[in-house]
């Protein structure tokens, strides 16, 4: 499975690009909003990628975040969602707005991209909902922009040298902030999402992230 690839734009379309990893040529089909923040012919890039493999086909598709990556294959899970569809739905509302409308039940905004009905917009809501705040919480840690490496790009770089020893990983439980942040992306004003927040919290403080936001979406419900 190839899951990222550095290199250099070496040839753009509407729908793909060719990037070239050390004289390798790599087809990667994107979102009309990837392709637009890309830069320009001969330029570096780092793309995460999935690859779609079929009975006469092996398609890859490219991602600037892990968050979008991990949305493209959740929307191809649901029944008439192909990987076109799925990247129609990204281009148009990118990975925050895909989460925003999910989490919140706009089909509505589902249903503004290109190729997407109401029914199949509906049908990604309601199947999703509850993914929603998993992938959400994935966006403290996973947000940030697949990075360049220039040893995979240059032709000419030296000789690799021995890593060095990674620093140990102090890991910390962030579940109350990526919560926050997550629902201030949705919308939510910080005071109204503290308050939801600090409430779970309060009644089980050992939630996963994933758990708070989807417990706090329910306190901010409309009642009725």
């Amino acid at each position: 499975m190839i899951g990222k690839l550095s290199g250099r734009v070496d040839y753009r379309s509407d729908d793909h690009i060719l990037l070239d990893v050390r004289g390798v040529g790599y087809m990667i089909y994107c979102s009309d909003r990837t392709l637009a923040a890309l830069p320009s012919v001969g330029e570096a890039v780092a793309l995460y990628t999935d690859l779609v493999v079929r009975e006469d086909l092996l398609q890859l598709f490219g991602f600037p975040t892990l968050v979008e990556k991990e949305w493209h294959r959740l929307l191809m899970s649901v029944q008439g969602i192909g990987a076109k569809a799925s990247l129609s739905i990204l281009g148009a509302l990118g990975a925050d707005g895909v989460s925003r409308a999910i989490a919140l039940g706009d089909w509505n905004a589902i249903k503004a991209a290109k190729g997407i009905g109401p029914k199949t917009a509906q049908r990604v809501v309601i199947e999703l909902k509850d993914k929603a705040p998993t992938v959400m919480a994935m966006a403290g840690q996973s947000a940030t922009p697949a990075a360049i490496t220039d040893d995979v790009i240059e032709a000419d770089a030296p000789a690799s040298q021995p890593a060095p020893m990674p620093k140990p990983v102090v890991v910390q439980s962030n579940a109350q902030a990526d919560a926050l942040s997550a629902l201030q992306n949705l919308g939510y004003s910080p005071s109204e999402a503290a308050a939801a927040v600090a409430q779970v919290m309060a009644d089980a403080p050992e939630t996963e992230t994933s758990d708070v936001i989807r417990a706090a979406l329910k306190l901010m419900a409309p009642k009725g």
